[in-house]
């Protein structure tokens, strides 16, 4: 098939995608509901606690932010499966459309998705008293990387997705999407941990992508995050994207 059949394809998996996702608003109001939650329970509960420069709220909502935006995109596991446990993608292959849109239309559904429910996330913050000092080309920054994690772990999504057998193992997989921010620089500063913890925290790839977004927000020093997180976004993009592809490939060639 022609570029322009597989990008025709592939917008119209995606228009398939968005329709799902408006007739199921539970999807989107568990994705908002769920870190508005741990927002006020770090906020409200713990914050007196925990010490860092300047108002805990604004160092945790960057956090929070990566923290919405995996558990959005695991969902792309879920779909998928869906799809494939119950049978719809053996009616894709049956007519005249590029294999690789089904992946494509999921994966830009996440992220389009996922950058509406951020967008909501952070208006909720700014309503409890977050302060960000960014201006508008840093606001474009700070979507910019969001866009980037939300697209690399959807596709890391979307692998795990063709592996699972049902809808309910694709859930399960993409449980370390909601572990990692919790061991990185999201909730404490890195150096308040041990230090085999502070190791792992400070070279996982949540920790600069959160890094980078404060930065961006706060005006904090960002220093290599910036390039760290495009490296780890980047890297994990090309490998769930080749797994996804050679996943799905193996499912659907019978």
């Amino acid at each position: 098939m022609s570029a322009m059949t597989t990008v025709q394809d592939s917008v119209t998996m995606l228009d398939r995608n968005i329709r799902h996702t408006l007739r199921s608003p539970d999807t989107m109001i568990m994705t908002i509901a769920l870190p508005v939650m741990i927002l006020l329970m770090f906020v409200y509960v713990f914050g007196g606690a925990m010490r860092v420069d300047g108002a805990y709220i604004d160092y945790v909502v960057p956090g929070i932010i990566l923290l919405c935006a995996g558990f959005g995109a695991s969902t792309t596991a879920v779909a998928l499966s869906t799809d494939l446990a119950e049978g719809i993608v053996d009616r894709f292959r049956a007519m005249a459309i590029a294999r690789s849109a089904v992946l494509t239309g999921h994966v830009v559904e996440s992220v389009l998705r996922n950058l509406v429910t951020s967008a909501v996330v952070i208006g909720v913050a700014v309503v409890l008293g977050f302060r960000p000092t960014t201006d508008p080309v840093r606001w474009l920054g700070v979507a910019g990387v969001l866009a980037m994690f939300v697209f690399a772990l959807s596709w890391l999504s979307a692998a795990l997705g063709m592996v699972a057998r049902n809808p309910e193992a694709a859930n399960g997989f993409t449980f370390f999407f909601m572990f990692l921010p919790y061991v990185s620089s999201a909730f404490v500063p890195t150096s308040t941990m041990p230090t085999w913890l502070h190791t792992f925290a400070e070279n996982q790839p949540v920790t600069p992508v959160i890094e980078t977004m404060r930065g961006l927000l706060m005006g904090t020093p960002i220093g290599d995050s910036g390039p760290l997180a495009v490296l780890w976004c980047g890297g994990i993009a090309v490998a769930g994207y080749l797994a996804a592809r050679w996943m799905f490939q193996r499912r659907t060639s019978s």
